[in-house]
Protein backbone atom coordinates (compact mmCIF):
# COMPACT_ATOMS: atom_id res chain seq x y z
CA UNK A 1 0.00 0.00 0.00
CA UNK A 2 2.72 2.34 0.66
CA UNK A 3 3.68 1.40 -2.40
CA UNK A 4 1.11 2.14 -4.29
CA UNK A 5 0.42 5.64 -2.62
CA UNK A 6 3.69 6.68 -3.40
CA UNK A 7 3.59 5.94 -7.28
CA UNK A 8 0.48 7.31 -7.34
CA UNK A 9 1.56 10.71 -5.88
CA UNK A 10 4.48 10.75 -8.49
CA UNK A 11 2.05 10.68 -10.92
CA UNK A 12 -0.56 13.10 -10.13
CA UNK A 13 1.98 15.45 -8.43
CA UNK A 14 2.56 18.95 -10.97
CA UNK A 15 6.18 19.19 -11.22
CA UNK A 16 8.46 22.31 -12.18
CA UNK A 17 8.45 23.40 -15.58
CA UNK A 18 11.05 22.01 -17.80
CA UNK A 19 12.44 25.35 -19.26
CA UNK A 20 14.11 24.36 -22.72
CA UNK A 21 15.93 26.61 -25.26
CA UNK A 22 12.34 26.71 -27.10
CA UNK A 23 10.61 28.00 -24.55
CA UNK A 24 13.58 30.79 -23.05
CA UNK A 25 13.89 31.37 -26.48
CA UNK A 26 10.59 32.80 -26.55
CA UNK A 27 9.80 34.63 -23.51
CA UNK A 28 12.95 36.06 -24.01
CA UNK A 29 11.71 37.37 -27.57
CA UNK A 30 8.53 38.59 -25.71
CA UNK A 31 10.54 41.01 -23.26
CA UNK A 32 12.02 42.61 -26.17
CA UNK A 33 8.82 43.43 -27.86
CA UNK A 34 7.63 44.43 -24.24
CA UNK A 35 10.25 47.06 -24.56
CA UNK A 36 9.93 47.81 -27.94
CA UNK A 37 6.48 48.80 -26.99
CA UNK A 38 7.20 50.82 -24.20
CA UNK A 39 9.78 52.72 -26.81
CA UNK A 40 6.39 53.36 -29.08
CA UNK A 41 4.50 55.15 -26.49
CA UNK A 42 7.49 57.19 -25.66
CA UNK A 43 8.87 58.08 -29.21
CA UNK A 44 5.97 60.69 -29.86
CA UNK A 45 6.86 62.84 -27.26
CA UNK A 46 11.12 62.59 -27.75
CA UNK A 47 12.66 65.60 -28.76
CA UNK A 48 14.41 63.78 -31.75
CA UNK A 49 11.15 61.56 -32.86
CA UNK A 50 13.14 60.18 -36.27
CA UNK A 51 15.89 59.01 -33.76
CA UNK A 52 13.45 57.39 -31.13
CA UNK A 53 11.01 55.76 -34.11
CA UNK A 54 14.16 54.54 -35.84
CA UNK A 55 15.69 52.64 -32.57
CA UNK A 56 11.83 51.52 -32.06
CA UNK A 57 11.66 49.75 -35.31
CA UNK A 58 15.20 48.28 -35.42
CA UNK A 59 14.11 46.85 -31.24
CA UNK A 60 10.20 46.08 -33.28
CA UNK A 61 12.76 43.92 -35.69
CA UNK A 62 14.97 42.60 -33.34
CA UNK A 63 11.88 41.43 -31.25
CA UNK A 64 9.89 39.92 -33.97
CA UNK A 65 13.27 38.09 -35.19
CA UNK A 66 13.80 36.55 -32.18
CA UNK A 67 10.12 35.59 -31.39
CA UNK A 68 9.75 34.09 -34.79
CA UNK A 69 12.82 32.21 -34.17
CA UNK A 70 11.27 31.00 -30.79
CA UNK A 71 7.78 29.84 -32.31
CA UNK A 72 9.55 28.10 -34.76
CA UNK A 73 11.95 26.47 -32.40
CA UNK A 74 8.94 25.65 -29.84
CA UNK A 75 6.70 24.02 -32.81
CA UNK A 76 9.71 21.62 -33.36
CA UNK A 77 10.22 20.43 -29.84
CA UNK A 78 6.32 20.26 -29.64
CA UNK A 79 6.30 18.06 -33.01
CA UNK A 80 9.03 15.74 -31.49
CA UNK A 81 7.75 15.54 -27.78
CA UNK A 82 4.35 14.43 -29.40
CA UNK A 83 5.82 11.81 -31.31
CA UNK A 84 7.97 10.68 -28.41
CA UNK A 85 4.76 10.41 -26.35
CA UNK A 86 2.50 8.45 -29.70
CA UNK A 87 5.90 6.09 -29.84
CA UNK A 88 5.55 5.16 -25.70
CA UNK A 89 1.81 4.36 -25.82
CA UNK A 90 3.09 0.81 -25.61
CA UNK A 91 5.22 1.64 -22.37
CA UNK A 92 2.06 3.54 -21.19
CA UNK A 93 -0.17 0.64 -21.10
CA UNK A 94 2.32 -1.73 -19.56
CA UNK A 95 3.48 0.72 -16.90
CA UNK A 96 -0.07 1.04 -15.85
CA UNK A 97 -0.59 -2.55 -15.88
CA UNK A 98 2.41 -2.98 -13.44
CA UNK A 99 1.19 -0.13 -11.15
CA UNK A 100 -1.97 -1.42 -10.95
CA UNK A 101 -0.95 -5.29 -9.86
CA UNK A 102 1.30 -3.48 -7.65
CA UNK A 103 -1.25 -1.72 -5.99
CA UNK A 104 -3.56 -4.44 -6.10
CA UNK A 105 -5.25 -5.36 -2.58
CA UNK A 106 -4.93 -9.07 -3.47
CA UNK A 107 -2.82 -11.04 -0.45
CA UNK A 108 -1.73 -13.39 -3.00
CA UNK A 109 -0.67 -10.76 -5.89
CA UNK A 110 3.06 -10.78 -4.89
CA UNK A 111 3.18 -14.60 -4.10
CA UNK A 112 5.25 -16.71 -6.10
CA UNK A 113 4.88 -20.46 -7.21
CA UNK A 114 8.26 -21.41 -6.42
CA UNK A 115 6.96 -20.40 -2.58
CA UNK A 116 8.56 -17.92 0.09
CA UNK A 117 11.63 -18.17 -1.50
CA UNK A 118 10.73 -17.20 -4.79
CA UNK A 119 8.44 -14.24 -3.09
CA UNK A 120 11.68 -12.96 -1.90
CA UNK A 121 13.36 -12.99 -4.69
CA UNK A 122 10.37 -11.46 -6.76
CA UNK A 123 10.11 -8.96 -3.90
CA UNK A 124 13.88 -8.05 -3.85
CA UNK A 125 13.69 -7.34 -7.78
CA UNK A 126 10.37 -5.37 -7.24
CA UNK A 127 11.97 -3.09 -5.00
CA UNK A 128 15.17 -2.65 -7.64
CA UNK A 129 12.31 -1.78 -10.54
CA UNK A 130 10.17 0.88 -8.59
CA UNK A 131 12.97 3.95 -9.03
CA UNK A 132 12.85 2.96 -12.70
CA UNK A 133 9.41 3.14 -12.83
CA UNK A 134 9.08 6.03 -11.11
CA UNK A 135 11.65 7.83 -13.03
CA UNK A 136 9.91 6.54 -16.61
CA UNK A 137 6.41 7.74 -14.96
CA UNK A 138 8.25 10.95 -14.10
CA UNK A 139 9.55 11.43 -17.85
CA UNK A 140 6.31 10.79 -19.29
CA UNK A 141 4.52 13.54 -17.16
CA UNK A 142 7.25 15.83 -18.37
CA UNK A 143 7.28 14.96 -21.57
CA UNK A 144 2.95 15.49 -21.33
CA UNK A 145 3.18 18.71 -19.29
CA UNK A 146 6.10 20.00 -21.96
CA UNK A 147 3.34 19.93 -24.54
CA UNK A 148 0.75 21.39 -23.18
CA UNK A 149 2.88 24.14 -21.89
CA UNK A 150 5.10 25.18 -25.47
CA UNK A 151 1.01 24.79 -27.06
CA UNK A 152 0.17 27.61 -24.78
CA UNK A 153 3.41 29.39 -24.87
CA UNK A 154 3.00 29.46 -29.12
CA UNK A 155 -0.63 30.25 -28.99
CA UNK A 156 0.35 33.46 -26.45
CA UNK A 157 3.47 34.26 -28.65
CA UNK A 158 1.71 34.12 -32.06
CA UNK A 159 -1.01 36.89 -30.31
CA UNK A 160 1.78 39.06 -29.12
CA UNK A 161 3.65 38.62 -32.62
CA UNK A 162 0.55 39.91 -34.07
CA UNK A 163 0.24 42.76 -31.94
CA UNK A 164 4.32 43.75 -32.52
CA UNK A 165 3.84 44.02 -36.37
CA UNK A 166 0.53 46.32 -35.65
CA UNK A 167 3.07 48.81 -33.61
CA UNK A 168 6.07 48.54 -36.25
CA UNK A 169 3.73 48.93 -39.16
CA UNK A 170 2.18 52.16 -36.89
CA UNK A 171 6.07 52.93 -36.25
CA UNK A 172 7.04 53.06 -40.28
CA UNK A 173 4.09 54.99 -41.02
CA UNK A 174 5.03 57.67 -38.42
CA UNK A 175 8.73 57.28 -39.73
CA UNK A 176 7.38 58.14 -43.24
CA UNK A 177 5.98 61.39 -41.93
CA UNK A 178 8.28 62.58 -39.69
CA UNK A 179 11.03 62.01 -42.65
CA UNK A 180 9.02 64.11 -44.96
CA UNK A 181 8.58 66.93 -42.68
CA UNK A 182 11.76 66.81 -41.27
CA UNK A 183 14.01 70.08 -42.51
CA UNK A 184 16.79 70.33 -40.26
CA UNK A 185 19.68 68.72 -41.60
CA UNK A 186 22.57 70.62 -43.08
CA UNK A 187 22.68 70.50 -46.97
CA UNK A 188 26.20 71.12 -48.62
CA UNK A 189 25.31 71.11 -51.87
CA UNK A 190 22.12 71.64 -54.28
CA UNK A 191 21.38 69.16 -57.21
CA UNK A 192 21.19 70.19 -60.64
CA UNK A 193 18.07 68.15 -62.20
CA UNK A 194 19.02 68.37 -65.76
CA UNK A 195 22.56 67.16 -65.20
CA UNK A 196 21.05 64.46 -63.10
CA UNK A 197 18.72 63.36 -66.21
CA UNK A 198 21.26 63.48 -68.61
CA UNK A 199 24.01 61.66 -66.66
CA UNK A 200 21.19 58.90 -65.81
CA UNK A 201 20.13 59.14 -69.45
CA UNK A 202 24.02 58.26 -70.60
CA UNK A 203 24.99 55.90 -67.68
CA UNK A 204 24.86 52.46 -68.35
CA UNK A 205 26.65 50.96 -65.36
CA UNK A 206 26.60 51.72 -61.94
CA UNK A 207 30.24 53.10 -61.74
CA UNK A 208 29.86 54.67 -64.93
CA UNK A 209 27.37 57.11 -63.09
CA UNK A 210 29.44 56.87 -59.10
CA UNK A 211 32.07 58.93 -61.69
CA UNK A 212 30.11 60.84 -62.68
CA UNK A 213 28.63 62.33 -59.52
CA UNK A 214 30.18 65.36 -59.26
CA UNK A 215 28.57 66.56 -62.65
CA UNK A 216 24.82 66.42 -60.65
CA UNK A 217 26.25 69.70 -58.35
CA UNK A 218 24.17 73.35 -58.88
CA UNK A 219 25.66 75.08 -55.99
CA UNK A 220 27.78 73.87 -53.19
CA UNK A 221 27.53 75.53 -49.42
CA UNK A 222 31.03 75.83 -48.32
CA UNK A 223 29.86 76.40 -44.62
CA UNK A 224 29.26 73.01 -44.55
CA UNK A 225 31.37 70.68 -43.10
CA UNK A 226 32.08 66.90 -45.06
CA UNK A 227 31.21 64.33 -42.49
CA UNK A 228 34.65 63.47 -40.69
CA UNK A 229 37.21 60.79 -40.66
CA UNK A 230 36.00 57.65 -41.00
CA UNK A 231 39.48 55.62 -40.93
CA UNK A 232 39.30 54.14 -37.62
CA UNK A 233 36.20 52.42 -38.37
CA UNK A 234 36.92 50.53 -41.51
CA UNK A 235 36.33 47.10 -41.04
CA UNK A 236 33.99 47.65 -38.26
CA UNK A 237 31.22 49.84 -39.64
CA UNK A 238 27.93 47.82 -38.98
CA UNK A 239 25.68 46.68 -41.82
CA UNK A 240 22.74 49.07 -42.58
CA UNK A 241 19.95 46.85 -42.32
CA UNK A 242 19.52 43.27 -40.19
CA UNK A 243 20.48 40.57 -42.89
CA UNK A 244 22.23 37.88 -43.83
CA UNK A 245 25.24 37.61 -46.46
CA UNK A 246 23.96 35.96 -49.72
CA UNK A 247 26.68 36.17 -51.64
CA UNK A 248 29.96 38.33 -51.34
CA UNK A 249 32.26 40.44 -53.68
CA UNK A 250 32.73 38.42 -57.30
CA UNK A 251 30.55 35.52 -56.30
CA UNK A 252 28.77 34.09 -59.20
CA UNK A 253 25.12 34.36 -59.15
CA UNK A 254 22.65 31.48 -60.29
CA UNK A 255 23.22 33.30 -64.12
CA UNK A 256 26.74 33.13 -63.59
CA UNK A 257 26.58 37.05 -63.13
CA UNK A 258 29.41 38.67 -61.00
CA UNK A 259 29.55 41.88 -59.04
CA UNK A 260 31.44 43.81 -57.39
CA UNK A 261 30.06 43.94 -54.04
CA UNK A 262 27.81 42.13 -51.39
CA UNK A 263 24.46 41.34 -51.20
CA UNK A 264 22.45 41.14 -48.53
CA UNK A 265 19.21 38.96 -47.70
CA UNK A 266 16.96 40.73 -45.23
CA UNK A 267 13.26 40.76 -44.18
CA UNK A 268 10.22 42.79 -45.55
CA UNK A 269 10.13 46.37 -44.61
CA UNK A 270 13.29 46.37 -43.37
CA UNK A 271 14.49 49.80 -41.95
CA UNK A 272 17.91 50.89 -43.48
CA UNK A 273 20.33 53.15 -41.66
CA UNK A 274 23.21 54.99 -42.86
CA UNK A 275 26.15 53.02 -41.41
CA UNK A 276 28.36 56.48 -40.89
CA UNK A 277 28.08 60.08 -40.95
CA UNK A 278 28.08 60.90 -44.79
CA UNK A 279 26.64 63.18 -47.81
CA UNK A 280 24.14 61.83 -49.60
CA UNK A 281 25.23 62.57 -53.49
CA UNK A 282 22.53 60.45 -54.82
CA UNK A 283 18.86 59.07 -54.26
CA UNK A 284 16.43 57.66 -56.39
CA UNK A 285 15.93 55.12 -59.59
CA UNK A 286 19.02 54.23 -61.17
CA UNK A 287 19.36 51.35 -64.31
CA UNK A 288 17.71 48.41 -63.09
CA UNK A 289 19.03 48.30 -59.68
CA UNK A 290 15.69 50.18 -58.16
CA UNK A 291 15.83 52.84 -55.68
CA UNK A 292 19.37 53.61 -54.77
CA UNK A 293 21.10 55.84 -52.63
CA UNK A 294 24.34 56.53 -52.86
CA UNK A 295 26.60 58.16 -49.42
CA UNK A 296 29.68 59.66 -49.33
CA UNK A 297 31.20 59.35 -46.09
CA UNK A 298 34.00 60.80 -46.58
CA UNK A 299 36.06 62.52 -50.23
CA UNK A 300 36.54 59.95 -53.20
CA UNK A 301 34.67 56.88 -50.97
CA UNK A 302 31.13 56.04 -51.79
CA UNK A 303 28.58 53.28 -50.40
CA UNK A 304 25.99 52.78 -53.02
CA UNK A 305 22.95 50.50 -51.81
CA UNK A 306 20.31 49.61 -53.80
CA UNK A 307 17.17 47.42 -54.14
CA UNK A 308 15.55 49.81 -51.46
CA UNK A 309 11.85 50.59 -52.28
CA UNK A 310 11.12 53.68 -50.13
CA UNK A 311 14.40 56.23 -50.00
CA UNK A 312 14.58 58.98 -47.68
CA UNK A 313 16.34 62.03 -47.01
CA UNK A 314 17.82 64.78 -50.53
CA UNK A 315 20.77 64.71 -52.51
CA UNK A 316 23.74 67.18 -50.96
CA UNK A 317 22.55 66.78 -47.35
CA UNK A 318 24.71 65.56 -44.59
CA UNK A 319 23.82 62.74 -42.24
CA UNK A 320 24.79 61.52 -38.48
CA UNK A 321 25.40 57.47 -38.65
CA UNK A 322 22.09 55.58 -37.91
CA UNK A 323 19.91 58.08 -39.72
CA UNK A 324 16.90 55.88 -41.48
CA UNK A 325 17.77 55.84 -45.22
CA UNK A 326 14.77 54.05 -46.24
CA UNK A 327 13.23 50.80 -45.88
CA UNK A 328 12.86 47.50 -48.07
CA UNK A 329 10.62 46.18 -49.95
CA UNK A 330 8.23 43.47 -49.22
CA UNK A 331 4.97 41.49 -49.32
CA UNK A 332 1.87 41.38 -47.11
CA UNK A 333 1.48 41.27 -43.37
CA UNK A 334 0.77 37.72 -43.56
CA UNK A 335 3.92 36.34 -44.93
CA UNK A 336 5.96 39.12 -41.86
CA UNK A 337 3.84 36.95 -39.65
CA UNK A 338 4.68 33.10 -40.61
CA UNK A 339 8.08 31.00 -39.11
CA UNK A 340 7.97 29.15 -42.68
CA UNK A 341 11.76 29.30 -43.58
CA UNK A 342 12.92 31.19 -40.82
CA UNK A 343 16.72 29.15 -40.01
CA UNK A 344 17.40 29.32 -43.38
CA UNK A 345 17.28 32.80 -45.13
CA UNK A 346 14.18 32.06 -47.30
CA UNK A 347 11.87 34.37 -45.05
CA UNK A 348 14.36 37.08 -46.24
CA UNK A 349 12.88 37.80 -49.17
CA UNK A 350 14.60 40.99 -49.77
CA UNK A 351 17.56 41.82 -50.87
CA UNK A 352 19.67 45.35 -50.42
CA UNK A 353 22.93 45.73 -52.98
CA UNK A 354 26.00 47.66 -51.15
CA UNK A 355 29.29 48.54 -53.22
CA UNK A 356 31.91 50.14 -51.71
CA UNK A 357 34.27 52.87 -54.24
CA UNK A 358 37.45 54.78 -53.06
CA UNK A 359 39.08 57.09 -56.08
CA UNK A 360 35.89 54.93 -58.31
CA UNK A 361 37.14 51.84 -57.66
CA UNK A 362 35.22 49.21 -56.12
CA UNK A 363 36.69 47.53 -52.98
CA UNK A 364 35.42 44.40 -50.39
CA UNK A 365 32.51 45.48 -48.85
CA UNK A 366 33.64 42.77 -46.21
CA UNK A 367 36.54 44.68 -45.47
CA UNK A 368 34.70 47.60 -44.31
CA UNK A 369 31.70 46.01 -42.59
CA UNK A 370 31.07 43.67 -40.02
CA UNK A 371 29.65 40.53 -41.91
CA UNK A 372 30.35 37.91 -39.26
CA UNK A 373 26.67 37.71 -37.61
CA UNK A 374 23.51 38.96 -38.12
CA UNK A 375 23.66 42.64 -38.28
Amino acid sequence: MILRAAVLALLCAGSALAQDDASAQARAAVGMLEAAAEQMDQADGARDRIRALTETIQAFETGLSAMRTGLRQAAIRESQLSARLEARDGEVGQLLAVLQSIGTDSPTALLHPDGPTGTARAGMLLAELTPTLNQRAAQLRNDLEDVQTLRILQTDAEARLRSSLTAVQAARTALNKAMAERTDLPQRFIEDPVSTAILIASTETLGGFASGLSQIVASEDVMVEAPATIDGQIGDLPLPVQSLVLRGMNEADAAGVKRPGLLLATRPRAIVTSPTAATIRYQGPLLDFGNVIILEPRANTLFVLAGLETVYGETGQVIAAGTPIGLMGGADAGSELSTVGDGTGAARSETLYIEVRQDNVPQDPASWFRTDKDG
